[in-house]
């Protein structure tokens, strides 16, 4: 009995196991049945480009705040219209402010007049001194009320002039040319002194602020440095839908100090805007080109990662595939630029290396590495 049973068992283990093996040599046929695309590795010279996150902000972008409090009277613009340096924007009720006025004005009269009795008494007294009635410390005392007067006509002028400031700071102008942000306030509201009426943006330039590498830093600060590597600074603008921008700004400056927790440092290119399309606070993309020559390219889709390294299927003369990694020396656009480990002739699978594994025969097809140059250049077009 336990004879025939475990002739039973080693018989369906080796129909299970026989079809388990059909199984998988059915399903391995049917991927290696497959046509690959294989490209052939070489070195080239090509211009890549590498896109980085931006943020735009405008050339000046200025709030513009109360700095006297008040009802406002009226307001003279409209979100979002352009205004002119000195254009009157806003207008807050000047009648408290000029009742100091009137009084600031009042106290200079009587200060005024105060002066002219003065020196009305003092050309008295001078007359007695001249004649010997008074002695001449009377004479002196007038002066000193003199003295006194025209001090007490400083300090009024000082008010007058500080009270018509204080009315003329009802009218808020534009600080400058550009364009009006939102109005948080309405007509009629009490103001405070410090409130945030609304903001100026002038966005007939903008600034876009980019992150690099150290790494990136470095060789673009060298090549600047080098005349016979000139790079150029022009730089192009990817918009939030991916549209180029149609104008090219130009890199200015960089940040001098790198962030510790990501290892980058600032970059700033100027944009014109003449059409106003850019705004601050949008995002894009800042485009820069590299040359590169003599280089071994490697596509993003051919590359696979296993624990922090880089591999791609190469197939030999057989068209087998088998997996090696290699180190890349940096990744520009979809290219990674080999270091090392491969080298212009090898053959690897372009596309749909999560399909094999290694020992696979494969169905190479064949494209030409510069295609894939070509295919990029008119993606980006």
């Amino acid at each position: 009995m336990n004879y025939h049973l475990g002739t039973s068992v080693l018989l369906l283990s080796f129909l299970l196991s026989n079809c388990t093996s059909e199984g998988e040599k059915k399903e391995k046929e049917k991927v290696v049945s497959q046509p690959f695309p294989v490209i052939q590795l070489s070195s080239q010279s090509a211009t890549l480009d590498h896109d980085y996150a931006s943020n735009l902000e405008a050339v000046q972008n200025v709030e513009v705040r109360a700095r006297v409090a008040g009802y406002l009277d009226k307001i003279l613009v409209d979100e979002g219209k352009a205004v002119r340096k000195g254009q009157l924007l806003f207008r807050l009720n000047p009648a408290e402010y000029q009742v100091g006025v009137d009084r600031a004005r009042a106290s200079l009269e009587s200060a005024t007049a105060q002066s002219r009795s003065a020196t009305i008494e003092m050309d008295r007294i001078k007359l007695l001194v001249d004649k010997n009635i008074i002695s001449g410390s009377e004479l002196k005392l007038a002066k000193a009320k003199i003295e006194v007067a025209k001090g007490a006509i400083d300090q009024a002028k000082a008010a007058l002039s500080n009270a018509r400031r204080m009315v003329s700071l009802t009218d808020i102008r534009s600080p400058f040319d550009g364009v009006i942000n939102r109005i948080p306030y309405k007509q009629g509201s009490l103001i405070e002194e410090g409130a945030l009426l609304t903001s100026v943006t002038d966005i007939q330039q903008i600034y876009a602020y980019f992150n690099v590498s150290e790494k990136e830093y470095l060789a673009f600060i060298k090549k600047r440095l080098n005349p016979e590597k000139t790079m150029a600074r022009e730089v192009e603008l990817l918009l939030a839908d991916d549209s180029v921008y149609p104008y090219k700004g130009k890199i200015e400056t960089t940040e001098t100090i790198f962030e510790g927790n990501s290892g980058t440092i600032a970059f700033r290119a100027r944009f014109p805007n003449p059409d106003r399309l850019l705004r601050h606070g949008a995002t894009g993309k800042v485009r820069l080109s590299t040359d590169v020559t003599d280089a071994v390219l490697v596509p993003q889709k051919s590359v696979f990662d296993v624990q922090d390294k880089s591999f791609v299927y190469v197939v030999d003369a057989q068209n087998k595939v088998k997996s090696r990694s290699f180190v890349p020396s940096s990744r520009v656009d979809q290219f990674y630029i080999v270091q090392s480990g491969l080298r212009p002739g090898d053959r690897i699978v372009y596309q749909g290396v999560q399909n094999i594994k290694d020992g696979m025969t494969i169905i190479p097809k064949t494209m030409p590495a510069d295609s894939l140059l070509a295919m990029y250049s008119s993606a980006r077009q």
